[in-house]
């Protein structure tokens, strides 16, 4: 008896939560279907950033950097269907207490290259191999560590994050996630996009992040830029996963047709 009592107001709390997240993913669900029975929609701007720019413009929410999910709690990842490229998971810099290199700037320093007027590092590491740079990621299990290394010996392990960190930013950014497909069509210079498909994933299995981590499915991407004026600019380090391998992240998931 005392079992039952304690447990249904905390059922009810729990139903609730779920009654209130469902409603705003099928209004959600509902405006996107709008969105796709439009037909093509001419691109906002010409680059890979345009599949999410423009949905985002459709659905009325304005351009901002933030760190929150996109959608009243619901993360928005839209992406060409027949590109496969990787999906980005979040961004998140090293813990720069923990590092040797203590800012993006360093990293530059050490392993930019020069283009056109721009001192870059833009590059995929993995925990597979070195990469043109020399670079490569390490899981510390013991420590429960992400290691960035350089296979020059002087340098060694330079940038560290902790795997709660990354667990956290995880959890923080795709607690509730729409994956939008997008057909790519081209026609008299201009890109027009058809958002077509829907994959809605809840609660990411952290345990997998380290193991997709270890079988280079999970990869990491710098994007970092000195320009003329001195000024450094980090637009990641993105973690990215492969195409086709977000089922392995997350419980069980419902894909929908939007036409």
């Amino acid at each position: 008896m005392l079992n039952s009592q304690l447990a249904n107001p905390l059922q009810d709390l729990a139903k609730g939560i779920r009654d209130r997240e469902g409603v705003v993913a099928d209004e959600l669900l509902g405006l996107l279907r709008k969105i796709a029975a439009r037909g093509p929609v001419l691109a906002e701007l010409a680059a890979d950033t345009a599949v999410g720019r423009t949905l985002e413009t459709l659905l009325g929410i304005p351009i901002n950097s933030s760190r929150q999910p996109d959608y009243k709690g619901i993360e928005l990842k839209a992406f060409r269907q027949s590109k496969g490229n990787r999906k980005n998971l979040f961004a998140q810099v090293a813990d720069w207490d923990r590092s040797k290199f203590k800012s993006s700037a360093e990293i530059l320093e050490a392993f930019g290259y020069q283009r056109g007027e721009d001192l870059k590092l833009y590059c995929t590491v993995s925990t597979l191999a070195p990469n043109s740079q020399g670079l490569s990621l390490k899981v510390n299990s013991d420590e429960r560590l992400l290691l960035e290394i350089s296979k020059e010996a002087s340098i060694g392990g330079f940038a560290t994050w902790t795997l709660s960190k990354l667990h956290e930013r995880l959890l923080e950014k795709h607690n509730e996630t729409f994956w939008i497909a997008a057909e790519s069509i081209r026609e008299d210079g201009n890109e027009y996009l058809h958002y077509t498909k829907v994959q809605h994933t809840r609660k990411p299995i952290v345990s997998q992040f380290d193991l997709l981590v270890e079988q280079g499915i999970i990869t990491m991407d710098h994007l970092i830029k000195r320009t003329l004026t001195g000024k450094t600019v980090e637009k990641g380090p993105l973690f990215k996963i492969k195409p086709n391998s977000v089922g392995l992240l997350f419980p069980p998931s419902r894909t929908h047709s939007l036409l």
